[in-house]
């Protein structure tokens, strides 16, 4: 998988008219789209691509749309999977949402609320952090602990040396290093 600047949809339909008016309405949002007509097909792109997003269709030629949500969920556990069907049941959303579907919509449907149901999935949970940048090296934590437990014992080294199961010769050569960098 490469770097993209545009994210990347893989439609996974054996109607060939509705992939492709997907695929084109995809493409005029900024988006690469690839399409697929079977489980077979849409595992090899998917493999080369990375995609995003992948909208799977429930009922393909030669298999269940849900063994393909699961192959691409095996495949890419960060993927956002979107099942489409024109048979709908709570029982089939159900299992699809079991199988590692993230949503499940009722066809007919329009790239806008295919874009929307992405946008929900993809948005970040209320007070989740992004990922740190950077985090300090290992030697910094515990250089950075030992000062803090020594400020706590108000400079008493044998007293912090008890506290961090060290002998007081060992934390007074730590701490007559240099503190490590980042």
């Amino acid at each position: 998988m490469t770097e993209k600047d545009e994210p990347a949809v893989l439609i996974i339909d054996d109607d060939e008219v509705f992939h492709q008016r997907l695929r084109r309405a995809f493409e005029k949002r900024g988006w690469e789209a690839q399409v697929a007509a079977s489980g077979t097909e849409a595992m090899v792109l998917a493999r080369q691509t990375g995609p995003d997003l992948a909208i799977v269709d429930l009922r393909l030629p030669s298999e269940s749309g849900l063994d393909v949500v699961r192959s691409l969920r095996e495949l890419d556990s960060t993927i956002a999977i979107v099942v489409l069907t024109g048979y709908g049941s709570i029982a089939t959303a159900m299992e699809a949402v079991r199988r590692g579907a993230n949503h499940y919509l009722s066809k007919p449907v329009d790239v806008d609320q295919i874009l929307a149901v992405y946008g929900e999935i993809t948005a970040p949970t209320p007070g989740e952090a992004p990922p740190p940048a950077s985090v300090p090296s290992l030697a910094r934590v515990q250089w950075e602990h030992i000062q803090r437990v020594m400020t706590d014992c108000g400079g008493n080294i044998s007293q912090a040396a008890k506290l961090l199961g060290l002998h007081r010769r060992s934390l007074q050569r730590k701490l007559s290093k240099y503190p490590p960098r980042t």
